[in-house]
C-alpha cells in the first residue's frame, strides 16, 4: 500500500474540535512520518447561531455540512467529528469509514457551588444545551429549573461563573480533552442522564469514493468503539431522531455482549419510553434497530411526530 504524502483534514474552528483534529493529526503524523498533515479550520452555521437552540435552526447536521462542502471541492482529504454530531444517515457521496477508540460518554455535573445534582436545592438553575439531558433532568429532579445553554465549551463556562447558572451540564470527553477536568464537580450517572448516541466518540469522514483514505485511516479504527456506535445509531435511524427529540441511545459492551439501553421522552419528561436488548456484539445493528421498535411500540412515535418539525434555514 502505498502512503500519503499530504493530507488536509477539515475541522470546526472551535477549541474543542481543534483539540480533536489535532489529536487526529498527531496519530496520522505517527502511521505516516513522511506525510504532511494540515488542517483547514472553518466556522459551520451551527457556531454561527447561538441565539437560538440547536433544536430550532436545523439540528447538529449544521455543525458538518460546510466541512463536507470542503471534501466534496477537494479542499479537505477527511473531516473529524463528535460522533454525536453526526447524522445517522451518512449522506452521499461520504462516507464515515471510521469510528475511534471512544472515551467517556457520561455526562458531567459542573457547578462553582455545589458538589453533584442530588445537592441542588429547590428552584435552582441548570443549564444545558441538549434537550435529551433536559427531560432526563426534568424526570428525575423536578424541582430544578431547566434552561437553554448555548455556546462553545468556555462561553458556556464563563455563563455558569458569571452567576447565571447554578449548575450546568457538560460533556465530560469535551472537558477532559481541554484540560478542564478540574472543572467536574461530579459524574451524571448513566442512569440520571443515558448519554446521546456516539456520545465521547470521534469519526472521521470521507469522500466514498476515496479507497486511498480508507486505507490510510483504516488503522485508527477501533472495533469495540464502532460496535457500540453502530447499536446507538441504529437506534436513532429507526426512531429518525434529531435534535429536536429528546432522544439517548448507550451501548455497553460486556465481553462479546452488548447491552442497549434507549429512551424517548416529551421535553418536559411527562412521558418517557424506556428500553433495552442485549445480545452478541456483532449483531449490533440489528440490537439497536430492535431497541428503536421497541421504542416505537410503546408509543414514541407519537413524540417523534409532534416534535420533528421541518428544518428551519
Amino acid at each position: 500500500m502505498s502512503t500519503p504524502k499530504k493530507l488536509v483534514i477539515a475541522t470546526r474552528a472551535s477549541r474543542l474540535a481543534l483539540w480533536q483534529a489535532e489529536h487526529v493529526r498527531a496519530l496520522l503524523q505517527h502511521l505516516y512520518p513522511q506525510c504532511q498533515v494540515e488542517l483547514l479550520s472553518m466556522s459551520t452555521k451551527g457556531d454561527r447561531i447561538l441565539d437560538r437552540s440547536l433544536s430550532k435552526i436545523g439540528g447538529k447536521g449544521l455543525f458538518i455540512k460546510e466541512l463536507e462542502t470542503a471534501l466534496l471541492d477537494g479542499r479537505a482529504d477527511l473531516a473529524v467529528h463528535s460522533l454525536k454530531d453526526v447524522p445517522y444517515d451518512v449522506p452521499a457521496p461520504f462516507a464515515l469509514p471510521v469510528i475511534m477508540e471512544r472515551d467517556d460518554p457520561s455526562d458531567a455535573f459542573v457547578s462553582n457551588q455545589y458538589a453533584a445534582l442530588t445537592d441542588l436545592p429547590s428552584g435552582a438553575v441548570v443549564g444545558t444545551s441538549s434537550l435529551r439531558r433536559e427531560s432526563q433532568l426534568r424526570e428525575r429532579f423536578p424541582h430544578l429549573t431547566i434552561k437553554p445553554l448555548r455556546g462553545n465549551l468556555d462561553t458556556r463556562l464563563a455563563k455558569l461563573d458569571a452567576g447565571e447558572y447554578d449548575a450546568i451540564i457538560l460533556a465530560t470527553a469535551g472537558l477532559k480533552r481541554l484540560g478542564l477536568a478540574d472543572r467536574i464537580r461530579s459524574s451524571v450517572s448513566i442512569e440520571d442522564s443515558l448519554p446521546s448516541a456516539g456520545q465521547g466518540a470521534l469519526g472521521i469522514e470521507i469522500h466514498e469514493a476515496r479507497e486511498d483514505m480508507k486505507a490510510w485511516l483504516a488503522p485508527l479504527a477501533c472495533q469495540h468503539s464502532t460496535y457500540r456506535a453502530e447499536a446507538e445509531r441504529a437506534v436513532t435511524r429507526v426512531l429518525g431522531g434529531s435534535c429536536q427529540v429528546p432522544l439517548a441511545a448507550y451501548a455497553q459492551l460486556d465481553g462479546d455482549q452488548l447491552w442497549v439501553r434507549a429512551l424517548v421522552a416529551e421535553p418536559d419528561a411527562s412521558v418517557v419510553y424506556r428500553a433495552e436488548l442485549r445480545g452478541p456484539a456483532t449483531e449490533a445493528e440489528y440490537l439497536g434497530k430492535q431497541v428503536g421498535l421497541d421504542l416505537l411500540n410503546q408509543g414514541a412515535d407519537a413524540i417523534l411526530a409532534k416534535l420533528s418539525l421541518p428544518e428551519e434555514e
